[in-house]
């Protein structure tokens, strides 16, 4: 077996693995963040489980971080007061970003993880199965339900050679994207092997799994070895190591080979991490802004080697360069060492331990502006600032064209080889541990409102379409994540004025007006985040079906778990047969979730259209029902 497989089979609870059946797996840990997790736990809170089932799980306060108002330290008092009131850990602000802080304190080759964030594959990086989720489908893991999924195919992706000196594991990562698109890890698992491995340290090889989300991808997985054990060694926690690895004679669905030696600087270029071109086509554009950290590229060794590149230097007049490091632990270290003088004397700003810019929440760039980041996601208006082109880089291209002011590679630049630390600095004093905690008060802020739920499914479905959108419509355009919204995460009547707003200012309005209808969409709709607040507010506001002609695996979740119908056309070509307006009929909607097979009558035309419902047994029970937490009850 491969590795993915040999991990399934071990945590498998019901199913077959066969490529594209439903599975259930068992659970090990969970994760969540701020800016998912008061859902979360509101909807946990909702299936009555006093302490949670699985070994560890931790809430980590890392997203919302601007406090402009009480709204943010609200729901983080709520968090941190339900979290350990039911057995979960927690991970003060400040802290880190969930993705590292996991990494470095809790993750086990091996175990299973479900997160309430897109980028949980991070943990591929260190041998576990980890894979993102909405925040039901987290809240019933941590009440101890398995996790279902389509059993998905598994691409070996071999990577043979060594990298050059200023070719990076995020150039692997932006390769990867290059050959396969963002959709083009869809129901796949992405299992790295090959004598390449070797040379990538944890920190590298999680680099990887992070942006492996981008491809659409189940997960991605890097085998447990010598180089897991060095770094668990060097956190303390040598005891959690495991060797893994594929067979000799595994056997996977799909492989592809990438020669380390001969990959160069690359960028993914706006507004998607698709849009992959090589750093020497985009040498020498002027650069404004330039963004160092997130859950991709904010490790020790990350910003060590951006401190090697600045030590001594300036950052060009026409840039503005911050730095965000991962985790507590990595600043830290930075300060005792003497590299974050080193940064700070460039002139960089120095951000807090957490998402910060990647999510939207500060740092938009000005008008227009090109602002280089070493994050995951440059889609439109992601920055807060429409106009503006983000492109995606390494940390050692962002820091030498930091200093040029211009598109740079960092190919033949001038600094040291960063090693990776015998000991890492340990204080985990900001995560707190339930046991620690007896009779917690649960807080409630007033801006904490009733997640709406699903109705059971009426016979006959009826609306207007009431938009019609194209290719790629992400979570961003569902719904916007930017400073003046995360306030409001849970809030689902406030958040629903700004639904498709990205798209058009006037679809909130008109779908309460219509009250609900249809949204009609074309591929890969929903790729993206795991925000789960992209298929509550369409609930809230009537929506009662998205036809498209495909969908992203969480998004598509989401929707069933909500009680939406993810209809795909039959025949892709009759998504112009439909316009923002018409009218639209499903009869017998309950029959045609059984089926499977849908018509979809246009009133306006006249046409009948055939669609789809791509769903296993339990998902049609539950979307008759209206809902998870609906069919769980019933």
């Amino acid at each position: 077996m491969n590795l993915t497989q040999k991990i399934i089979k071990a945590h498998l609870v019901s199913g077959q693995m066969n490529a594209g059946e439903e599975i259930a797996i068992r659970i090990d840990q969970t994760l969540t963040q701020d800016s998912t997790g008061t859902m979360a736990y509101l909807q946990f809170e909702a299936t009555g489980v006093d302490k949670v089932k699985t070994e560890r799980s931790v809430a980590y306060i890392d997203h919302n971080m601007l406090q402009a108002s009480q709204l943010n330290a609200d729901d983080h008092a709520y968090i941190q007061s339900v979290a350990l009131s039911h057995g979960i850990y927690v991970s003060k602000p400040g802290n880190g970003i969930c993705h590292q802080v996991h990494l470095e304190r809790f993750g086990k080759p091996g175990k299973t993880l479900l997160g309430s964030d897109s980028h949980t594959p991070t943990g591929g990086g260190i041998g576990m199965l980890a894979i993102g989720a909405g925040g039901l489908d987290v809240a019933l893991a941590m009440g101890g339900a398995p996790f279902y999924l389509i059993m998905p195919k598994v691409v070996n992706i071999e990577l043979k050679g060594q990298l050059k000196k200023g070719v990076t594991a995020k150039d692997i990562i932006l390769k990867v994207l290059e050959i396969l698109t963002t959709s083009g890890g869809v129901g796949k698992v992405m299992e790295y092997t090959g004598e390449g491995l070797k040379y990538l340290t944890v920190p590298e090889r999680a680099t990887i799994t992070n942006m492996g989300a981008e491809l659409g991808a189940t997960t991605s997985v890097f085998p447990s070895d010598e180089t897991t054990l060095a770094f668990l060694k060097a956190q303390g926690r040598e005891a959690d190591y495991v060797a893994l690895s594929a067979d000799a004679d595994a056997t996977y669905d799909e492989h592809i080979v990438i020669d380390l030696n001969e990959l160069a600087p690359l960028a993914a270029c706006p507004h998607s991490p698709g849009n992959v071109k090589p750093i020497a086509e985009l040498a020498g554009k002027k650069v404004d802004q330039i963004c160092i950290g997130s859950c991709t590229n904010s490790s020790y060794l990350d910003l060590m080697k951006v401190a090697k590149i600045l030590k001594g230097k300036t950052v060009a007049p026409n840039v503005s360069l911050t730095v965000s490091p991962g985790s507590r632990q990595v600043l830290t270290m930075l300060a005792e060492n003497g590299a974050l003088a080193d940064i700070i004397s460039s002139g960089a700003r120095i951000l807090e331990c957490a998402c910060g810019p990647c999510i939207g929440n500060g740092q938009s760039p000005k008008q227009d502006a090109v602002s280089l980041r070493t994050f995951n996601r440059n889609f439109f208006n992601r920055s807060g600032t429409p106009s503006a082109d983000v492109y995606l880089v390494s940390p050692e291209t962002a820091a030498v064209s930091a200093l040029t002011g211009v598109i740079t590679s960092p190919e033949g630049a001038d600094f040291e080889d960063v090693a990776m630390p015998e000991k890492f600095l340990i204080n985990d004093n900001l995560i707190l541990k339930p046991d620690d905690f007896e009779n917690v008060e649960i807080v409630r802020g007033d801006n904490i409102k009733p997640f709406p739920k699903g109705k059971a499914l009426a016979r006959t479905l009826e609306g207007e379409a009431l938009i019609k959108l194209g290719d790629d419509i992400t979570t961003d355009h569902i719904m916007p994540s930017n400073a003046a919204l995360l306030a409001y995460r849970s809030n689902i009547p406030y958040l629903s004025d700004y639904c498709l707003s990205n798209c058009d200012k006037e679809f909130p309005a008109r779908a309460k007006k219509q009250g609900g209808g249809f949204i009609v969409a074309g591929s890969n709709y929903g790729q993206g985040s795991s925000r789960e607040h992209a298929a509550l507010v369409p609930l809230y506001l009537g929506i009662k079906a998205v036809v498209a002609k495909s969908f992203a695996r969480i998004h598509k979740d989401n929707l069933m778990n909500n009680g939406i119908l993810p209809l795909v056309f039959v025949n892709a070509d009759d998504y112009e047969s439909i316009s923002e307006g018409d009218k639209l009929r499903i009869d017998d909607a309950p029959s045609s979730v059984m089926t499977r097979a849908f018509t979809l009558v246009n009133e306006t035309t006249g046409k009948e259209i055939p669609l789809r419902l791509e769903c296993g047994d339990r998902q049609q029970n539950m979307l008759i029902c209206g809902g998870s937490l609906n069919s769980i009850k019933h």
